[in-house]
């Protein structure tokens, strides 16, 4: 049984930053891929951001890049996306994301994951 719920979402203004937390319980990583993705109304889940194991491998979106950073602390079983210069395209409803298996490459794709978590809303205004 496994849970992915995360944190840290909220209202804030154009330019600002928000980090999001992600905290899995029922099981541990266990060289996990993690990886975090963003829906806004009326469109589909999109990537934002993945990571492997040891978070050597990180890969972005290229709108979010120079931006966000995504990290884990598997000891705590969290991922994080720190969001800075936030823009109101940001808004979204925001979904960690974990692959239960190693894997040398980030992967970018919702098929590839395996469990979710409830989603965080983020709203940026002008």
């Amino acid at each position: 049984q496994v849970q992915l719920v995360e944190s840290g979402g909220g209202l804030v203004q154009a330019g600002g930053s928000l980090r999001l937390s992600c905290v899995a319980s029922g099981r541990t990583f266990s060289r996990w891929t993690m990886g975090w993705f963003r829906q806004a109304p009326g469109k589909g889940r999109e990537f934002v951001a993945g990571i492997t194991w040891l978070g050597t491998n990180t890969y972005y979106t290229d709108s979010v890049k120079g931006r966000f950073t995504i990290s884990r602390d598997n000891a705590q079983n969290t991922l994080y996306l720190q969001m800075n210069s936030l823009k109101p395209e940001d808004t979204a409803a925001y979904y960690c994301a974990a692959c239960p298996r190693f894997t040398i490459e980030v992967l970018t794709t919702t098929q590839e994951y395996e469990y979710w978590g409830q989603g965080t809303q983020v709203t940026v205004s002008s």
